[in-house]
């Protein structure tokens, strides 16, 4: 490892996704931009992951970018995961990536280069492993590290995975386990590393959206920084529907509960909770299941109206009702 001395999460304010700008706030800004032209199939309407343009009848584009301080210390490891969260959104569309281009703000005069070289390494080598190719980017001098990625994919417009299309009746399932958020709290906080979540941050989506698309599910979007709750939320308000998630259905990472129970959680997983609560019918749940459910999570899995192989199913979607998610 490269300088194991410095802890790069040390040198952010936020972690990951955890540091979006609050979903209510964000929602806020975008607000009377306007609907999505002509071609955009995918737009700013519904906050959905990325940018969708159709070419022509069999193919559109899908654009997206995506980028973040350090969540883990090892510069490799953080440059894998920020490359596999930003990939992530062109899956949750179920396209598939062609070419992306890194994003990277560098303190120049504080942290040495040969970190720089590792972390670029590390996205190079998730690009790679997705089949896609990494032709340059963007730097600038900054006060906090950031990295990430601005990727271009295809989809067949036909095959086009939206969280708009949800419908009354079809199960959730939930192709990742939540926790991260809190792992990494604790890893910034003490310096242990946990390896199960830098794993499961670091796997790409790519098998669980072309599940998803071979079983003709048209309803996905992935799990990041506005947590299970809120990504729920988008996903039914988008629908038109309510999502039920059955608590106990949702699998977490080993250790992330003692990590959430020990106050390992991230100012943006309390936000998540404080932006979905107006909107939750959760009678009886505890408030560390509530918690955990709105944990930030960074390169998250899949959350699909449907069910697919190996994914576990949390919930449902029904008929509107009075809330847009319900937890039992």
């Amino acid at each position: 490892m490269v300088c194991v001395a410095i802890r790069l999460t040390q040198y952010a304010r936020g972690g990951g996704c955890a540091c979006k700008i609050p979903a209510d706030e964000l929602e806020e800004m975008v607000r009377g931009l306007g609907a999505s032209p002509a071609g955009l199939l995918v737009g700013l309407d519904t906050g959905d992951d990325a940018a969708v343009f159709q070419l022509n009848g069999d193919s559109a584009i899908v654009a997206t970018t995506d980028f973040f301080g350090p969540v883990v210390d090892d510069p490799y490891d953080w440059g894998r995961i920020a490359a596999a969260n930003a990939l992530s959104d062109v899956y949750a569309m179920g396209g598939r990536p062609l070419v992306a281009l890194n994003l990277l703000a560098w303190p120049r005069k504080v942290l040495p280069a040969e970190l720089v070289t590792e972390v670029l390494r590390g996205g190079l080598d998730i690009v790679t492993s997705a089949g896609a190719h990494l032709g340059g980017g963007h730097s600038i001098d900054d006060a906090e590290p950031k990295y990430g990625l601005a990727v271009t994919g295809m989809v067949h417009p036909d095959r086009l995975l939206r969280n708009d299309c949800g419908r009354a009746g079809v199960p959730l399932s939930l192709t990742k386990p939540l926790g991260v958020g809190v792992l990494n709290s604790q890893h910034k906080a003490t310096g242990e590393v946990f390896e199960a979540a830098v794993a499961s941050m670091t796997m790409l989506n790519r098998a669980a959206a072309e599940a998803a698309v071979a079983a003709g599910i048209t309803c996905a979007t992935d799990v990041t920084g506005f947590g299970l709750l809120g990504h729920g939320m988008k996903l039914a308000r988008a629908s038109g529907v309510t999502a039920v998630i059955d608590a106990a259905a949702v699998e977490s990472l080993d250790g992330a509960v003692e990590a959430l129970r020990a106050g390992y959680i991230s100012g943006g997983t309390r936000r998540n909770l404080h932006w979905v609560r107006p909107h939750l019918h959760a009678p009886g749940i505890a408030e560390d299941t509530l918690l955990l459910l709105a944990d930030a999570q960074t390169s998250g899995g899949l959350l699909v109206a449907g069910e697919i192989p190996g994914a576990p199913v949390i919930g449902e979607l029904t008929p509107r009702r009075e809330h847009l998610v319900e937890v039992r």
